[in-house]
């Protein structure tokens, strides 16, 4: 990521409303890794996509009219996709969930992460 004249970082091209509010204010507040900021590219996208496949819920409605008798909408099914990856992402940058200091106040610690999920097996079952 390059940096502007001013000395912020650049928001990846092509960002609407919605992804570059979400860019502006994290890397307004926070220092970034390259691991991080790669995260963090994919999230906004991903914040463009919803509003994108939520504008066509809005406009064709949730339910449509297939060959098939009445689905749900395409766009509304991929949104529910989309908003698993997002959380997965924001998770990912362990972000923290509003004021740090009045979280400590109220006795709450932030979250943290560690380890990784891995394949699931069978329990009991023979490998091939």
């Amino acid at each position: 990521m390059t940096k502007g004249d001013d000395g912020k970082l650049r928001a990846p091209s092509g960002l609407r409303a919605p992804g570059r509010r979400l860019w502006e204010s994290v890397t307004g507040d926070y220092d970034l890794d390259e691991h991080e900021l790669a995260l963090l590219v994919e999230a906004v996208r991903t914040v463009d996509l919803l509003d994108e496949l939520e504008r066509r819920v809005r406009s064709d409605g949730a339910v449509i009219d297939s060959p098939q008798g009445l689905k749900a909408h395409p766009a509304a099914v991929e949104a529910r996709q989309q908003r698993i990856a997002l959380a997965r992402l924001v998770a990912a940058l362990r972000m923290p969930a509003g004021d740090e200091e009045g979280d400590q106040v109220q006795g709450r610690r932030p979250q943290r992460r560690t380890g990784t999920r891995g394949v699931y097996s069978i329990r009991g079952g023979r490998a091939s």
